[in-house]
C-alpha cells in the first residue's frame, strides 16, 4: 500500500516499465491509475533496447500512469540514471483525468538525432 502525504508521486511510464515489459517488476506495489497519452509536444526516440522521451516535438506519446511510494521512486530513479542520464520532470498529459503533477523521465536534448518511434507507442516499435 502506498503511504500518504509527500511520500507519494505520480509517474508516467512509456517504455520498459509498461505492463508486460522487462522492467515492470520495479512498479510492484505501485497503484496503476490508467493509460494515458501526452499532449502532442514531445518526441519518442529508440535507443536500442529502450525508448527515450524528448521535451520537444509533435508527438502524443502513449503510456501508463502509476502512483508510487518514495521507495519505488528511488528504484525508478536508479534505473533511469536520474539526474545524470534521464531527468525526471513534469509531463503534460492529454488523456487522463487531472491528477495533479505527473512526472516522466526525459532525455537530454542531445539525443534528438536518435531514430523516432513514429507511432509514439513503444509497444508498436
Amino acid at each position: 500500500m502506498v503511504g500518504g502525504g509527500d511520500s507519494v508521486s505520480r509517474v508516467f511510464v512509456y517504455g520498459t516499465l509498461l505492463k508486460g515489459e522487462g522492467n515492470h517488476w520495479l512498479l510492484e506495489g505501485a497503484t496503476f491509475l490508467g493509460e494515458a497519452t501526452t499532449l502532442p509536444i514531445y518526441t519518442l526516440v529508440h535507443l536500442g533496447g529502450f525508448p527515450g522521451l524528448l521535451t520537444s516535438g509533435r508527438q502524443g506519446v502513449r503510456g501508463e500512469v502509476y502512483e508510487v511510494s518514495r521507495e519505488t521512486l528511488g528504484r525508478l530513479d536508479h534505473l533511469e540514471g536520474h539526474p545524470r542520464f534521464y531527468r525526471r520532470m513534469p509531463v503534460e498529459l492529454a488523456s487522463i483525468e487531472p491528477l495533479g503533477e505527473v512526472e516522466a523521465y526525459f532525455l537530454p536534448p542531445s539525443y534528438v538525432r536518435m531514430p523516432v518511434i513514429e507511432s509514439g507507442d513503444w509497444r508498436l516499435r
